[in-house]
């Protein structure tokens, strides 16, 4: 299917930041503040209006220094540096002001920051993206995902959809759309499987394949960058079909603006940043 015109309206001229919504990023541990750094930059690329990166409390003076434009709120950690079960009552406390959730990016493998995962996931009543450590956070126990106010979005790796349903990256691989619209329609979410020509399956079986997107987009951090940008047109009140096919197809677009300029060889993620305004740009055809 292709995908529609005016997902994104176009902006009025008194527009003000709180129009485009207020975007948490659940996100980052020791070793992977990039993958938190990303999502956040790229839910602001994608026009969100406001941005708070909720990260383990010891690696705020970090973000403090990485992020320019994102507000940080340090949380309660794990001695290992990974956000505590503690932190609950914190984070539904932000969530309940947000319009959108990214969750999962960088979180770490922490037995501690899993269980806090799962009890969140159930208690999110805003539109959501559940990336990364998220993802591996609910796989022995998806049935969290059926209990939600809101259709969550799910954005797994073949790996990590392997891991959803007890099968090999290889196996998800063969049987690509099968598996992404029927775990869409058995669980309520919408189902982002990546990988060349992105999947986006609704929670009633429609399918987008995506048609932007290049090789040299194989590179570590383009996920989070995506989990980022469907949040942040979450946050701009698309609803979540819309949100994560358009983010799909504007993330390509980017890599594929990037490779024009830049050629395939040596892009990273965050090369695609500065240009995701120019994607959509071109999508809105101004």
């Amino acid at each position: 299917m292709m995908l529609p015109a005016g997902l994104l309206p176009l902006r009025l001229l008194d527009s003000h930041k709180g129009d485009f919504g207020r975007v948490v990023v659940v996100a980052g541990s020791p070793g992977l503040t990039g993958a938190a750094a990303l999502s956040a930059n790229g839910a602001l690329r994608a026009g969100a209006g406001l941005v708070t990166l909720a990260t383990p409390r010891s690696l705020q003076p970090i973000f403090e220094t990485k992020l320019t434009e994102a507000m940080t709120r340090g949380l309660s950690e794990t001695k290992e540096q990974s956000l505590a079960v503690e932190a609950l009552p914190e984070l539904l406390e932000l969530v309940e002001r947000a319009d959108a959730v990214a969750v999962g990016p960088g979180l770490s493998q922490h037995a501690q920051t899993k269980q806090l995962i799962k009890r969140l996931v159930p208690k999110i009543t805003k539109p959501c993206v559940l990336d990364a450590d998220g993802l591996n956070a609910v796989a022995d126990d998806t049935k969290l995902l059926k209990r939600l106010v809101h259709p969550m979005i799910v954005t797994p790796h073949p790996g990590e959809m392997g891991r959803l349903i007890r099968l090999s990256a290889e196996e998800v691989q063969r049987d690509r759309q099968r598996i992404a619209v029927e775990f869409a329609k058995h669980h309520g979410v919408i189902v982002v499987l990546k990988g060349h020509r992105t999947l986006v399956a609704n929670v009633d079986g429609e399918l987008f394949i995506n048609d932007t997107g290049n090789p040299g987009m194989a590179a570590g951090g383009m996920g989070d960058v995506l989990a980022g940008v469907i949040a942040g047109l979450l946050g701009q009140r698309l609803a979540p079909f819309d949100a994560a096919r358009l983010g799909v197809y504007l993330h390509g677009l980017a890599g594929d603006l990037v490779a024009e300029r830049l050629g395939r060889v040596g892009l990273i993620a965050s090369d695609l940043l500065d240009t995701i305004p120019l994607a959509i740009r071109r999508y809105q055809g101004v």
